[in-house]
C-alpha cells in the first residue's frame, strides 16, 4: 500500500498543474487506480470512490473517480487532470465522508449539493461537470485534497461530527474529547 495518511506533510501541499500527459503520469493514474482497488481488498465495509494524486505523494492535480459508487465489483475509475471547481450551489448538506488517507475515521461534512467542475480528460480534452449529491460531494472532497484541504479541516472542532466503523461495517460516533480533539496524527501543531 502506497497511500499516505496523516499527518504526513505532502497531503497539506497544494499540487502542481499537469501541463502535458506523458508516460509519467499515465503510470501516476494507473497506479492511484490499483491503490484504489488494493484498499479495498483489505476493507470489507468499505468502497473507494475517488483518490487524489497527492494521497500517493504525486504533487500533481489528478484525480480519479469511480464510475459507478453504487457496485465494489465496477473497478472501472475515471482520471481528471486540473479540475476545478467552477461553482457551488443548492442547500448545504451534512453528510458522511471518510478518505484513505485517514483511516479509522469518517465526519459528517457540510458540503453543497451541486457543483460544477471543469476538468481535462487523460486525452486532453476539455470537460464541464454538472453534479449533485454524492458525486459533487466526491469531487469537491478530492478537489479539496490538491488544495492541501482534508475533510477533517471542515469540521475541526464539532465534537458530534466524528464516527468510525465498528465490525459490523455500522458508523458509530466517536468521543471527540477522548479521540480528536489532541490527536496529533489528525490535528497536528499548527504554526503561527
Amino acid at each position: 500500500m502506497n497511500i499516505i495518511t496523516t499527518p504526513d506533510p505532502r497531503l497539506r501541499e497544494k499540487c502542481k498543474k499537469v501541463n502535458h500527459v506523458d508516460e509519467e503520469i499515465h503510470e501516476m493514474i494507473e497506479n492511484m487506480i490499483q491503490n484504489c482497488i488494493d484498499w479495498e481488498k483489505e476493507h470489507e465495509f468499505e468502497i473507494s470512490a475517488a483518490l487524489a494524486a497527492p494521497q500517493l505523494g504525486y504533487n500533481r492535480r489528478i484525480i480519479v473517480v469511480r464510475e459507478d459508487t453504487d457496485n465494489k465489483e465496477n473497478a472501472t475509475f475515471i482520471p481528471l487532470l486540473n479540475p476545478e471547481v467552477i461553482k457551488t450551489e443548492g442547500k448545504i448538506v451534512r453528510d458522511y465522508e471518510g478518505c484513505l488517507s485517514v483511516p479509522n475515521y469518517y465526519g459528517k461534512v457540510p458540503r453543497p449539493s451541486k457543483a460544477r467542475i471543469k476538468a481535462q480528460t487523460i486525452d486532453g480534452q476539455d470537460v464541464r461537470i454538472k453534479a449533485d449529491g454524492f458525486l459533487a460531494r466526491t469531487l469537491l472532497h478530492e478537489i479539496d485534497h490538491l488544495n492541501g484541504i482534508l475533510f477533517i479541516d471542515h469540521i475541526k472542532g464539532e465534537k458530534d461530527a466524528f464516527y468510525r466503523l465498528d465490525n459490523k461495517g455500522d458508523l458509530v460516533p466517536v468521543d471527540y474529547d477522548a479521540e480528536i480533539a489532541n490527536n496529533k496524527d489528525l490535528f497536528p501543531d499548527e504554526e503561527d
